[in-house]
């Protein structure tokens, strides 16, 4: 069972970073009709109809055919989505030569003891008990 769900999850990720929504999946279906109405309108094959919604000559298939825009609106994975790691590094270009440290010869102790001034101090650690 936790084999199941590490798979799925590790299937839902994936998806996920790709790029992939639920809604994507769902219009999967307008994607192929709307393919099989360019093969048939067209002569367009998979390659030159994806290349018309999504790549080189979208903008050019768009201004020509205005009477498909609500078709194009309905297909997959148009959603405009950026996601962008900016990672800098700084290299410290300053050469800092090593310095040997300098030792002096006069050291000053701050180190005060006091005796404790207790007066079970004084009476000693162990007394006898007392008769009161």
């Amino acid at each position: 069972m936790s084999k199941l769900f590490a798979i799925s999850f590790s299937f839902l990720i994936l998806i996920q970073s790709i790029g992939f929504s639920i809604n994507d999946i769902a219009q999967i279906d307008d994607f192929i009709e709307h393919a099989q109405f360019h093969s048939e309108q067209y002569g367009d094959n998979v390659f030159v109809f994806i290349s018309k919604h999504y790549g080189e000559l979208k903008a050019e298939h768009n201004k020509e055919h205005q009477e498909e825009k609500e078709d194009h609106e309905q297909l997959p994975f148009q959603h405009q989505s950026h996601v962008s790691c900016i990672s800098v590094f700084v290299a410290n270009t300053t050469k800092d030569e090593l310095k040997t440290p300098e030792f002096s010869e006069y050291k000053s102790h701050h180190f005060f003891y006091q005796e404790p001034s207790s007066s079970l101090h004084l009476e000693g650690l162990l007394q006898p008990p007392r008769h009161s």
